[in-house]
């Protein structure tokens, strides 16, 4: 099956999952490697807002007593699904059940949905689960731990045809299916009210104190566990792991980073931007984003593009870092929402993915305007990982440690609590390409997604430059390397990166984004754009600035003591905490003391100028440049095809 026909089944589904649930689609990433050839990840996530009450009850408090009905709610029971969490746990082959797959209904999901808000606030209901992985098995017997134990029969679930077998029922994943809590003296009004609302909802057993969950089907006894064998009575899995580093440099199916010699830069220079902006990993997603809807509600304030001259022909569009929702129609609070991904840097060091990843979600948040260290505000991550598995390979296993540890030193040098996250530690397929036996493995995959406030949405941020005769800035981005950077991909073709990755400076990432986030100074209000420094370097950064608005742009690249720093370094070069920002001519010397007195790093680079070309000059004293339009920038990251 060809990679475009599943990436257009993933297109659709997130689009009918979400959209036709009343969830805008405002943030996300899509990232390509040929070792998802065998098992290509889809991660999809939703956020929602809830009351810190709810009928006189704390609305995150779980409470369930002896005596409460166990309530199936929303859709019914079938065949898809069943044995979908083992499916995930399990390598990809030609036997792999094509019922592990659930088959999803949207306006099911809507109508549940809408109706559970109305339920809760009118006091129907004590706690509630979904049907995930496991079906009933998991969602009962997750609720069944509050009060002890719980008594099903499956026979009284709802189904989407006969035949059923009662483990299937217990199983089956199928979704837009919650299980409920219904205290016995609500649960006629439960009922009723649900039939009003046209969801079904199924009466199928009571919670006990017996501490067991006891399953029937009609009356008779199909399955009984005692609770502290359910939850505890599997073997912890115990693995070796070793870390050896990554493979050695001299190896012939490795890459070093490229040692580009600076004469060349004249030369090649625009045609390698030029080759970056076209990559699958950089290229414009406009394609892909056009086709959701990130209006959903009316809530959406940054949008996944900046367009200039909308509706018309000479509508154009550039990148946002994250997205900027507004909740409450009449509070100007918002909440920012982004995501890191970079799993090229685990051929080098998983720790240092794992950083990064936290990092890079965070520099988008924080071009966007969200806050970072302001009094009663909140940043959060959420970390989800998808391995090789790392059962019985202690290199694979030792590279997911290394990823943890890299997780939780970043989450606490930002202070960001990692709130939820979910793992799958089989992504191999084995079986055949061109007739042979092959094992194609994911490379080592963690997104990091990130959410924060915004005390005032007036103040977001979008990183397209805003007028001419602004200044542009490099605000951090002091440890930039061209191990594992997308340049280094590029020229390293099917072989494995291999180098010194960059390395983070936490000390002053939290300077930086105490900064930018509000929380010190207070002329950072006078940045006009902000435009994290990820894939592609520095100048991949600026052309997306250009692109939306077409703006000529002039840097220069950093000399000191009156020689050019490594213009390929500094054009291509990817690490932390690097910003590239614009601001008004006139508020740079107020900026810059700002600044210099917080300590945060930062080099004046260039400016916004009349034209419709990107500049770049260096050489220090041997002063050189070359220059690119506008009109080729936006049409190499606007090429199609490279999804064919």
């Amino acid at each position: 099956m060809h990679p475009r026909r599943i990436l257009d089944g993933v297109r659709r589904g997130v689009e009918h999952g979400g959209n036709k649930s009343g969830i805008p689609t405002v943030n996300g990433a899509l990232v390509f490697d040929r070792r998802y050839l065998g098992k290509p990840l889809i991660y999809c996530g939703t956020g929602g807002l809830m009351p810190r009450v709810s009928a006189g009850v704390p609305c995150e408090r779980k409470q369930i007593k002896p005596g409460d009905r166990v309530v199936m709610l929303g859709g019914r029971i079938g065949k898809d699904g069943i044995h979908g969490a083992t499916f995930s746990s399990l390598p990809l082959d030609e036997l792999s059940p094509v019922t592990a797959v659930q088959l999803g209904d949207p306006i099911t999901q809507k109508r549940m949905a809408d109706f559970l808000i109305d339920a809760r606030e009118l006091g129907l209901f004590r706690a509630l689960t979904d049907n995930g992985a496991g079906g009933l098995s998991s969602s009962v017997g997750e609720l069944a731990r509050i009060p002890g134990g719980a008594r099903i029969d499956v026979a009284k679930a709802g189904v989407k045809y006969p035949g059923l077998k009662p483990y299937e029922l217990v199983v089956s994943e199928s979704q837009e299916r919650m299980t409920l809590a219904v205290p016995p003296e609500t649960i006629a009004a439960f009922s009723e009210f649900a039939a009003k609302r046209g969801v079904e909802c199924f009466d199928i057993g009571e919670f006990t104190s017996s501490g067991a969950f006891e399953i029937f089907y009609e009356g008779k006894v199909v399955g009984c566990l005692d609770l502290e064998f359910l939850h505890k009575g599997v073997p912890r899995l115990e693995m070796e792991a070793e870390w050896l580093g990554p493979p050695p440099l001299s190896s012939n199916v490795t890459m070093p980073p490229p040692s580009l010699d600076p004469a060349l830069y004249d030369r090649d220079g625009a045609k390698t931007l030029l080759e970056l902006l076209g990559r699958p990993n950089i290229a414009s997603k406009e394609w892909l984003i056009r086709q959701y809807d990130h209006e959903v509600q009316g809530m959406s304030v940054v949008k996944p593009l900046h367009t200039v001259a909308v509706a018309t022909q000479m509508a154009c569009s550039g990148p946002n870092d994250g997205a900027v929702i507004k909740p409450k129609p009449l509070s100007v609070m918002g909440i920012a929402v982004a995501c890191g991904i970079c799993p090229r840097l685990s051929d080098l060091d998983p720790y240092v993915m794992a950083q990064m990843a936290v990092d890079e979600a965070v520099r988008n948040l924080i071009c966007v305007g969200a806050d970072f260290g302001v009094p009663d505000s909140f940043l959060a991550i959420i970390d989800n990982f998808c391995w090789p598995d790392p059962v019985g390979d202690p290199q694979k296993a030792a590279a997911l440690v290394r990823a943890c540890y890299g997780l939780q030193d970043a989450a606490l040098a930002l202070n960001a609590p990692m709130i939820s996250g979910k793992d799958s530690m089989k992504n191999d397929y084995r079986g055949k390409l061109d007739g042979r036996d092959v094992t194609i493995s994911v490379p080592p995959t963690l997104l990091v997604t990130a959410v924060a406030r915004m005390r005032d949405i007036q103040c977001s941020r979008t990183a397209d430059f805003k007028a001419r005769g602004d200044a542009v800035y490099l605000i951090g981005g002091t440890r930039l390397a061209l191990a594992g950077s997308e340049l280094h991909s590029m020229r390293a073709g099917d072989l494995i990166l291999a180098g010194e990755p960059p390395r983070p400076d936490w000390d002053e990432a939290v300077r930086i984004y105490q900064w930018l986030g509000g929380s010190s100074g207070k002329d950072h209000g006078k940045i006009r754009s902000l435009h994290d420094v990820s894939d592609g370097g520095i100048l991949t950064a600026v052309a997306e600035c250009m692109i939306g608005r077409g703006f000529g742009t002039m840097i220069q690249v950093p000399v000191e003591d009156g020689k050019s720093m490594d213009p390929w370094l500094f054009s291509f070069g990817e690490g932390f905490h690097g910003f590239v920002a614009s601001m008004a001519e006139q508020d740079t010397q107020a900026v810059e003391a700002e600044m210099r007195t917080l300590g945060i790093p930062f080099r004046k680079i260039g400016a916004v100028i009349a034209g419709d070309s990107l500049v770049v000059r260096y050489g220090g004293n041997d002063a050189r440049s070359w220059s690119l339009p506008v009109r080729l920038l936006r049409g190499a990251w606007n090429k199609e095809g490279y999804w064919e």
